[in-house]
């Protein structure tokens, strides 16, 4: 069903102050606070109230502790060299120092933490970090207590709906098409928060949910904002292996590296061992790169945590001893197989630490935005932080706007490329992954526009065409950063290059075809 310009086809409206795309901490935070302000709200998501990443991270949220131990300096620091050169420090600083503030709104919800022995919140460190500042719930099910909170402060939330374009005018945002049971509607508004997640499905295997297809990617790119550090895609380097595994596969956390596990190969050999000074705590590309050296050195497909010698292991981590009881392993008594696995996007839709993007109305918060928190590689559960503060920042935000009234009235849906997605997920595991080259990524972009184009007229279609633009994208940023940096690593440019300590951004010329602005404006490609 096509929409036309008088609106045929659109079998109902709304409209509303704000629309928030995505259901998870970021949107729901943002929801919260623009509810609190007086605004109305909407929030649309494709699944249901649990089907989001925040569901499933397990390790925490990081937030400065104790000062006699830690600091914001010290945090930003912490989150700095992770970043390997591309952090904007002042958008590190301002996140993390907000960080306090936020987990107290949080618990003020009813969020409830583990504490210890001396009935404080209990704190863990993972890698990359020089303390222990990382708080957890429910042993390593952190992300499922902050969603039920959330969901428990009753925003109005429309399921099983997905966003198919944000409309614009000379002013800004005008409205969002979305397509849902009820067929296709409008919501007329002045401002659209995309809180969409990840693209972790770009990949056969992956710890993002189903719908983490980039649509919020696709969706900023088509209103005319930028995208940046694309190319930087975690892989978390300790992922629940089985042979032929695809899809959803369940995260060991870094957690049980923090308490001590160790990362060995087949033969008992340490897989960190001289790699860097923070061994199986090394952030977590110098981890996931480690580990993708050792399967090629030694022709296997996973190695193992050693975790064995943890006192309390169920206790402390449940959900990753059920998933390991699912898979007939007792981590109590056995080796536990990993290999990495697509986690976290570093970079998207460019925002600043406010979630305000290029065009005015449109706001991203969460992991489909690009604060220039994370760099070239993200610093261990600064996700869940970074949620909580630019979701509550975007929430007061995008009351400048809630006095305009605006009509969406250029409903046609879009036009997009379209790959199946699992010829996208194969293209991007083979060419795009951990390790990549240029000859690799070149096939990728070629066989990717050679993709048709169509109307994304139902949810599986607009979930096939956004994972191929943000494919489209990467791989576009990928080619141009002939360097290794944190999550990119080339093997034909396998140092770091001072030239390319910049990000680069992707986004729709005049001609409708993504490009890099830096490339087109020197004419070179």
């Amino acid at each position: 069903m096509v929409a036309g310009p008088g609106g045929d086809g659109v079998v109902w409206e709304a409209r509303a102050d704000v629309v928030i795309v995505g259901g998870g901490v970021a949107g729901l935070t943002a929801a919260r606070v623009a509810a609190e302000r007086g605004l109305q709200v909407l929030v649309v998501s494709k699944g249901g109230p649990t089907d989001t990443a925040t569901q499933y991270a397990q390790g925490g949220i990081a937030v400065v502790g104790d000062p006699r131990t830690d600091s914001v300096d010290s945090h930003t620091g912490d989150t700095c060299v992770a970043g390997v050169g591309l952090c904007d420090e002042a958008a590190v600083r301002s996140i993390v120092s907000a960080g306090r503030e936020a987990f107290a709104a949080l618990t003020a919800l009813g969020a409830v933490f583990d504490v210890g022995a001396d009935g404080a919140v209990a704190r863990t460190r993972e890698g990359g970090h020089s303390t222990r500042r990382i708080v957890h719930a429910g042993g390593d099910a952190t992300g499922a207590e902050v969603q039920r909170a959330l969901n428990a402060a009753g925003m109005p939330v429309l399921f099983g709906a997905s966003a198919a374009r944000v409309t614009t005018g000379p002013d800004g945002v005008t409205g969002l098409i979305v397509l849902s049971d009820r067929g296709l509607g409008v919501v007329h508004t002045p401002s659209v928060v995309l809180a969409t997640g990840g693209l972790g499905q770009l990949y056969s295997c992956s710890t993002n949910p189903s719908g983490a297809t980039g649509d919020g990617i696709a969706l900023a790119l088509e209103a005319g904002a930028a995208v940046a550090d694309l190319e930087f895609v975690q892989f978390h380097p300790t992922v629940l292996f089985a042979p032929g595994g695809v899809g959803r596969r369940p995260l060991i956390s870094e957690a049980v590296r923090g308490e001590g596990a160790r990362l060995v190969d087949a033969e008992g050999r340490s897989v960190t061992d001289g790699v860097h000074a923070q061994g199986d705590l090394a952030p977590r590309d110098v981890v996931s790169r480690a580990i993708a050296r050792r399967l090629r050195d030694s022709g296997t497909d996973h190695v193992y945590l050693d975790a064995r010698h943890l006192t309390g292991f169920a206790s402390r981590f449940p959900t990753v001893t059920a998933s390991c009881l699912a898979a007939g392993i007792d981590p109590s008594e056995q080796l536990i197989p990993v290999a990495p696995a697509a986690h976290y996007s570093c970079g998207g839709v460019v925002t600043d630490v406010h979630g305000r993007t290029a065009v005015s109305g449109l706001f991203a918060a969460g992991e489909v935005a690009r604060t220039g928190l994370h760099g070239a590689n993200r610093l261990a559960s600064n996700s869940l932080l970074e949620g909580l503060v630019v979701g509550e920042r975007v929430g007061h935000a995008v009351t400048e706007r809630a006095a305009l009234t605006v009509e969406a009235t250029d409903l046609l849906l879009p036009f997009r490329r379209r790959e199946p997605r699992e010829t996208v997920q194969a293209l991007m595991t083979a060419h795009a992954s951990v390790v990549r080259d240029g000859d690799g990524l070149a096939s990728a972009a070629a066989e990717l526009g050679r993709s048709g184009v169509a109307v994304a007229g139902n949810g599986v279609a607009l979930e096939d065409t956004a994972l191929t633009v943000a494919a489209s994208a990467l791989v576009m940023a990928a080619s141009v950063r002939r360097e290794s940096r944190g999550c990119h690593t080339r093997t034909d440019y396998p140092d770091t290059s001072d030239a390319f300590r910049r990000s680069i951004e992707v986004r729709i010329g005049r001609d409708g075809e993504l490009e890099v602005p830096e490339l087109e404006s020197t004419g070179a490609r």
